[in-house]
């Protein structure tokens, strides 16, 4: 699992920042991209990137302000003419289905795979099925907006081969029957019961992933405990009132967020073009001093989520 942020800017593109949209990665898992966001520019980012469009199934809208959506319609026809058939699905406030549909019809845009939309309204789960649950809530914003939850489900325990071959089990198809936690019935007769072959379960990896959003209890909700937490800076540690003013939030209030969640790193993005060179560095270190495990993130930089060794889990 790894996020790729295609961009990482605030209201519009920079020299060194697109606007937002970040690829979260699971090829490993289950061979598929989720884009969160798809600002302006977004397709010309993917360029940089080995993600192939054919591989986005998901893409989740935070909020319709236009940095956050500019890029659907392009990605979309382009997905089309560079390999995608597999349908695709986007979640997304109402409004989203409209605006899409509008721009591909106004355009006689035709796509060869099947485009479907699931409108989120109140919190709840926006998708789920027997390896990930995508969980959703409203933050504070001008407009509609939402965070995700992503939590990956507990990851089956593997078989302990050694215990396998000290109980003298012989090698062949019993060993997947062991694996699946069947109980087996061996041909001396003993019978053996999978689950006193297999290790422990491993637990998923979670991770919130915010739209903008001034200071609100329902980010902590949403990144309880989480393994990352990526967050919209897109005012400085003195800019209290100016974040409240217009929605959004400080570093230093995201930090803090953070820390009281219980996240093990935190992300920043959505970062103003005030912001350059030491400016960014600076609302890194700030707070770094609330919640040590903070980072600002930049344009095409890739950030691993790798397990925690000691999280592991019984699975019946």
């Amino acid at each position: 699992m790894e996020i790729e942020f295609l961009g990482t800017g605030a209201g519009s593109p920079s020299k060194t920042r697109n606007v937002s949209s970040l690829a979260l990665k699971l090829l490993d898992e289950r061979n598929e991209v989720w884009l969160f966001d798809c600002g302006e520019g977004t397709q010309h980012q993917i360029l940089k990137t080995s993600i192939r469009p054919r591989k986005v199934t998901k893409i989740f809208i935070t909020h319709l302000h236009g940095d956050h959506i500019f890029g659907l319609p392009g990605f979309l026809a382009s997905r089309a003419n560079q390999g995608g058939e597999a349908g695709l699905t986007i979640y997304g406030p109402e409004g989203i289905e409209r605006f899409v549909r509008t721009s591909l019809q106004v355009t006689q845009t035709r796509l060869p795979y099947k485009l479907t939309f699931k409108l989120l309204a109140n919190p709840g789960v926006a998708f789920e099925d027997e390896t990930f649950k995508v969980s959703f809530d409203t933050l504070d914003h001008r407009i509609t907006s939402f965070g995700f939850r992503v939590e990956e489900k507990p990851h089956p325990g593997e078989l302990l081969i050694e215990k396998v071959k000290a109980a003298k089990v012989p090698m062949g198809p019993v060993y997947g029957q062991l694996k699946a936690g069947k109980t087996v019935t061996l041909a001396d007769g003993r019978r053996l019961d999978g689950h006193d072959f297999i290790g422990p379960a491993q637990l998923g990896r979670t991770v919130a992933i915010l739209g903008d959003t001034r200071k609100t209890e329902h980010t902590l909700q949403l990144a309880q405990d989480a393994d990352v937490l990526v967050h919209e800076s897109t005012f400085g540690p003195e800019e209290a009132k100016l974040a409240r003013q217009y929605f959004h939030t400080t570093n230093l209030q995201a930090a803090k967020m953070a820390k009281a969640a219980g996240a093990k790193r935190l992300l920043l993005n959505h970062i103003s073009a005030r912001y350059i060179g030491k400016g960014a560095a600076m609302l890194e270190k700030s707070a770094q001093k609330i919640f040590a495990p903070t980072h600002v993130v930049h344009d095409l930089e890739t950030i691993d989520i790798p397990f925690a060794k000691e999280k592991t889990a019984c699975v019946n």
